[in-house]
């Protein structure tokens, strides 16, 4: 599996995410012949070579010849879906969109349908959105992943007037993703940028495993006292073999503290966290301040349904803050058996390391319903299952 990993040091926009793809491989002159397809005019697509504070990066510009008043979200994808490119840079294309919209439209309490792209909906950020979408394709990227976004503050001026940083919608769009301290005066993750990682990127965190293949810079337009580049990694990741016997897989864990609800909420709680895709769900007693009890509660998921379980906590739990970080989980093969027993059908979990049967689980609801059935005892069901297994 080929991954694309942005590590934005220095913060991401949108003609620096094009430069560094353009940078990491993706064939310029291709990437303006699918932008032709949108049927766009007016503007002129250059790349240059320069240097950042010590590092030499592209720099893809945007060259605008008549500057239009922004528009809204059907028309930009009305814009995409008529165009020749591909269906996976389409959907991509408009989703970001979309995801951006949305960001506008909950900023300003409005709809998406109401919402009006002023500083979006302007061909550089058309370009730069379905730019970096077509980049991707043209690498044969399968996922993306990003670091924590670094912390940037001051003043920017937009069309509803003068906001603090991050801007409304670019600090909405990274709700749930981390950050890192850096105190940079500027603006230096803008919307369009945070859109793309939002909508993309399948986790934030450290690099996952991979054999690096090539690596990118992409130019910013501003001198921050630091190289204002965006960096991509491009490597193969299928799954990191672990000594050979099983891999590596990106996850997720998110944790928090919890010393004010009743217990019965909790069943609820991690009913909804599995029903959501949560890869484990489990809750440890601790002691916080003034010897209150509590509870920490702990979820292993996929970097892509953070967001999911973050809502969940939210919605279900008094918590009104978590901490995320990410890991690695060593996994080994596993397959589901079916084994005939006198009590019926169990199924049973195998693992296996080098092709030999390590571990044999039966399934618990399965040997749940037999004992019910049968009047038996669950541990007589499983033990049947196991020897049944043996055999076989």
């Amino acid at each position: 599996m080929k991954i694309a990993y942005f590590d934005c040091f220095a913060g991401i926009s949108g003609d620096m995410t094009l430069g560094a793809l353009v940078d990491a491989g993706a064939d310029f002159e291709r990437l303006k012949a699918e932008l032709g397809k949108l049927g766009v005019e007016d503007y002129e697509l250059k790349l240059d070579r320069v240097v950042k504070r010590g590092i030499t990066a592209s720099d893809v510009s945007i060259h605008i010849r008549h500057h239009d008043h922004g528009c809204g979200f059907t028309e930009i994808k009305g814009m995409i879906e008529a165009s020749g490119l591909s269906d996976r840079v389409k959907g991509q294309s408009v989703a970001v969109f979309k995801r951006l919209g949305e960001a506008e439209a909950k900023v300003h309490g409005k709809t998406i349908d109401e919402i009006h792209f002023h500083e979006v909906g302007a061909v550089d950020a058309i370009v730069d959105i379905v730019g970096a979408c077509i980049c991707l394709e043209l690498l044969g990227i399968d996922k993306v992943y990003a670091s924590e976004a670094p912390t940037f503050h001051g003043t920017v001026k937009i069309a509803h007037g003068t906001f603090p940083l991050p801007a409304p919608a670019t600090a909405e769009l990274l709700k749930g993703v981390p950050w890192r301290e850096l105190g940079i005066e500027g603006e230096i993750v803008t919307p369009t940028g945070a859109a793309i990682l939002a909508e993309l990127s399948e986790g934030f965190g450290p690099m996952p495993p991979m054999t690096v293949q090539a690596i990118g810079y992409g130019a910013g337009k501003k001198d921050f006292g630091m190289p204002n580049v965006l960096r991509v990694i491009i490597g193969e990741q299928a799954a990191h073999e672990v000594n050979g016997h099983g891999e590596y897989r990106s996850v997720q864990v998110i944790e928090t503290n919890i010393d004010d609800i009743s217990p019965q909420i909790y069943e609820i709680v991690m009913e909804r966290l599995f029903a959501a895709g949560a890869l484990d769900v489990y809750m440890t007693p601790i002691q916080m301040k003034k010897s209150r009890p509590a509870v920490l509660l702990s979820v292993i998921c996929a970097p892509s349904d953070m967001g999911k379980m973050t809502d969940v906590i939210f919605e279900e739990t008094s918590s009104i803050g978590v901490r995320i970080s990410s890991q690695q989980r060593a996994c080994l093969p596993r397959d589901i058996e079916t084994v005939e027993t006198v009590f019926g059908p169990i199924r049973i979990k195998v693992a296996r390391k080098d092709g030999k049967v390590v571990n044999a689980q039966p399934e618990y609801e399965d040997c749940k319903a037999a004992a019910a059935k049968h009047s038996v005892a669950l541990k007589m069901v499983r033990d049947t299952a196991v020897g049944e297994f043996l055999k076989g």
